[in-house]
């Protein structure tokens, strides 16, 4: 009889992921506006790098959207995060 395979550790979602999570909630409300987000790049200083697309550009409250809704979101979900910036 063949052995049962070995069970895997169960791997904690990386930060990435997390954030990616956070922003997969977030996404529904910016492109109903026309807008959407896309993760760039999460720094090891704890800086989530995010692109701000179609409507939000140039759009005078995406700074607002950012600060208010994204950057206070991920940091509350992921404590990692010191910070959320549009590149």
């Amino acid at each position: 009889m063949p052995a049962a395979p070995a069970a895997q550790p169960h791997q904690p979602p990386s930060v990435r992921e997390r954030v990616e999570r956070v922003l997969s909630l977030i996404r529904p409300a910016v492109q109903s506006d026309g807008g959407d987000i896309q993760l760039v790049d999460i720094t090891p200083e704890g800086v989530a790098r995010v692109r701000l697309l179609g409507a939000c550009i140039g759009c005078p409250s995406s700074g607002i959207t950012l600060t208010q809704g994204i950057e206070r979101n991920v940091k509350a979900h992921v404590p990692e995060i010191q910070r959320v910036e549009a590149i």
